[in-house]
Order: structure tokens, then sequence, then C-alpha cells
């Protein structure tokens, strides 16, 4: 019943937003639009993006390095099958896919990748402000998103700040946590948290090094530069212009707008903030529709394509999903068991690695 919940709140949300585009628009001026537009622009616009792809397989890289080193040609596919679960199925499906596939062929624990993707989506969250801070300047913020991207600036600055510190001060932090467990967790779901307090902090790890978390900004600094130019390309196929640093309020807005439950391929999320950042600067809204949704188009179906294709290679099925939530859900029992065993956590985590696969489970 909650999942059931949960996909109808997404395209409840999907749904409001498609409401809030429809009226300004005006149907034959978005076909003509669509009709006349130079697809070709494209072309260079897919190709850009798949280079974003490669720079995201490259972060995940570095925040997976703590608890392997896994090759970037191996987390490429990866990569592509969470966009593609992302994209076709609810509950944003594709983290907990990557996650999977990484440990049925590298035995790294689904609890501990799946922090990795919760840092990836907070350092997101903060070069998407950073975008709209730095045009700001030049592009003013469109009222109507004033007040949520203040909150979603202080959102995503607490949990870095929050991540950095956990990372940097675990002991401190487990202090904290077995303080706070003890009084509040009934003791018969208290060790299936800890298990996964304790995998969690394992995923924190990249954060604890200066270094490390100077790379994982960059890399995603590229990441969405990289995405703006693709809008760019795409901004050349249909019949209007506005400036560089415009398309990068409208990156950031878009994707801060995807950051809300909705319907899979994030329809409506993206696209009616997209229609209105353009139209307030001038441009059309209709012309303005017929960009974001060619816009969307070109995002979704590339990655969505090949994520399938690797979707298909590694022989995965739907149910698939649906394993990797219980295996979440086997490795927070596993911790029970070393409870009983007393074993500490380093010497459980010496014995996972002792019986981790060396291939396909």
């Amino acid at each position: 019943m909650k999942k059931y919940a949960q996909l109808l709140i997404g395209l409840a949300v999907s749904a409001f937003f498609i409401y809030l585009a429809l009226p300004g628009l005006h149907l034959p001026t978005v076909l003509e639009a669509l009709r006349t537009a130079e697809y070709w622009w494209l072309i260079p616009g897919i190709a850009i993006y798949i280079v974003g792809l490669w720079f995201r397989t490259w972060r995940w890289q570095i925040t997976l390095k703590p608890l392997k080193q896994v090759a970037l040609v191996t987390l490429f596919p990866m990569v592509c099958i969470g966009y593609f679960g992302n994209n076709v199925l609810p509950f944003r499906a594709g983290e907990f896919l990557r996650s999977y596939i990484l440990k049925r062929k590298e035995g790294v624990d689904i609890s501990s990748s799946l922090a990795t993707v919760i840092v990836e989506r907070v350092v997101d969250g903060l070069v998407m402000i950073m975008f709209v801070f730095l045009a700001l300047p030049v592009a003013p913020l469109p009222p109507a998103y004033r007040n949520a991207v203040i909150g979603m600036t202080v959102s995503f600055l607490v949990a870095t700040i929050v991540f950095i510190f956990m990372a940097s001060r675990p002991h401190l932090v487990e202090q904290f946590y077995m303080i706070v467990s003890k009084a509040v967790l009934p003791e018969r779901i208290r060790p299936r948290i800890d298990g996964f307090y304790l995998k969690f902090m394992l995923g924190l790890r990249a954060l604890a090094s200066p270094s490390d978390v100077i790379m994982i900004f960059f890399i995603s600094i590229l990441i969405w530069l990289t995405e703006t130019v693709k809008y760019w390309f795409v901004m050349h196929a249909l019949d209007f212009s506005v400036s560089f640093i415009v398309l990068m309020l409208m990156n950031g807005l878009v994707n801060l707008a995807t950051t809300l439950p909705a319907a899979p391929g994030y329809i409506g999320t993206f696209d009616t903030p997209g229609i209105a950042t353009l139209a307030s600067f001038g441009v059309d809204p209709s012309v303005a529709a017929s960009y974001t949704f060619t816009l969307h188009a070109a995002l979704w179906i590339p990655v969505t394509l090949l994520g399938a294709y690797y979707f298909w290679r590694e022989h995965l099925r739907l149910s698939d999903v649906e394993v990797a939530r219980q295996q979440v859900e086997h490795a927070a029992d596993a911790r029970l068991e070393a409870d009983a065993l007393r074993l500490t956590p380093s010497e459980l985590d010496a014995l996972a690695a002792a019986s981790r696969p060396k291939g396909h489970e």
C-alpha cells in the first residue's frame, strides 16, 4: 500500500505541473515549432551528454573507492541501467538496480553503495544551486521559484555539512547514534536500523578525504556544464536564442524540481519549470514548450535505450528491483546475527570481505 501511495503521489505531482503549463500554450504554435525544428543539432547534444555519463561514472568510482576500487568500464553500464530504471520505473528504482548489479558483480554491499548514491544527489543539488546563484546577476530568478530555491539551498547545504561531519567524525557520530537509538528505537527493530546505519556510514567514507571531496565537486561541475552544453545545442534546433547563463539557470531550476516525487521520467516536473524559466526571459511560451519537450526527449531517449541494452545484456528482469530491496533488508539482518555473536563492526566487515563472491552470484 505504501508503494501504491508513493506512485499515486508522483502521478499527482506530475499532473499538477502539467496543469500549470497547459493554459499558456498554443498547440498549433507548439506543433509548428516541432515540425520546423532542425533536429540534426541533437547529434552533438547527445554526444556531449554521453561524455557527461562518463563523468558521472568517474564520480561514482571515487565515492566507491573506500569500499572497493572498480574499473570505469565496469561501472558505466551500471550507471546507464540506473538511468533506465529511473526513467521507466516508479520509486527511482534505478538506484536500487545499479547498487544491486554492483553487489552481484563486485560484492559491494547494497546499503553502502546506496549511501554513495545519496551523496551524489546531495552534491548535484548543491551544484544546481550554484548554477542558479551564478546566473542571478545576469538572469534574475523567476519570482515563482524564489522561495523554493531558498528552501532547497538550506536543505542541501545542511545535508552536505552533516554528511561531511559524519564521515570525518565517525566515532563521535556512533556515540551519538547509540545514545539516541537506545532511547528511541524499540528493541525488535533496532538491530535492523543498526545494520543500515553501519553500512550507510561505510558509504560516506569518501567524504572523509578532502581531496576526494574536492574531486567529487569538481567532477559534478563538469557533469552539469556538459549537460548545459547539450541545452545549448538543442536550443539551436528551435527558432529562439537565450544566453548560456540563462540555460544554466534553467538547468539548475528544472533539475531541482525533479527532486520532487513524480511519474517515471520526471514528466511535468522537468517541463513546466523549463517553460516558465524561458518565458520569463521573453521566449514565447509555446516555443519554450517545443524546446523543453525536445530537450526532455533528447535527455530521456538515448540513455534509456542505452540502459535498456545493458539491462538486457546483464540478463536482468524487472523483478530484480524487488530482489534488490529484499537484499537491503537481508544485509541488515546479517547485522543482527553479528550482534548475537558479539562481533564488532570491523570484524563483521572483515568477515563479509572474506565471504564476498568473486563473480556473479
